[in-house]
């Protein structure tokens, strides 16, 4: 017998991403960031100077998907991309003083949104770590 989708583990996850992206949307319109954006910028905030290939293993992105949404941040004024001194093959990731300026702003998001949840900041921490388990069970990150 096939399970409904209301029963499904797939379901509750794959609905649960487009509710979150959903959520967070009002939350970074007015900063004038797409999601995946505001993750490039968060994880360059906390990093700055990484490498693409750093920052598409955090982000658990492709260069094909990456490195557009890079040209897009570049284009905008918020990174620049520099080879490496040292080994040319690596490109460099830095903010620029606008892109700080746009992750100071975009630190409250985290807040706001866990707001939205109506979760206390126990139950999120316990949440995200079970569902970072069951990501790097099914697909775990690239060296």
């Amino acid at each position: 017998m096939t399970l409904p989708p209301s029963d499904m583990l797939c379901f509750a996850l794959h609905s649960t991403a487009h509710a979150v992206h959903a959520a967070y949307a009002p939350l970074l319109h007015p900063l004038g960031l797409t999601y995946p954006q505001y993750l490039a910028i968060s994880a360059l905030s906390a990093r700055d100077g990484m490498t693409v290939s750093q920052l598409g293993a955090e982000l658990r992105l492709e260069s094909n998907t990456l490195t557009p949404l890079l040209k897009r941040m570049e284009a905008a004024g918020w990174l620049t991309r520099s080879r490496d001194t040292r080994d040319e093959r690596q490109v460099r990731l830095s903010l620029t003083d606008a892109g700080r300026d746009l992750a100071e702003r975009a630190a409250e998001v985290p807040r706001a949104f866990a707001q939205k949840t109506g979760l206390q900041m126990s139950e999120i921490a316990d949440l995200r770590d079970i569902l970072a388990a069951l990501r790097d069970k099914l697909k775990p990150a690239k060296p």
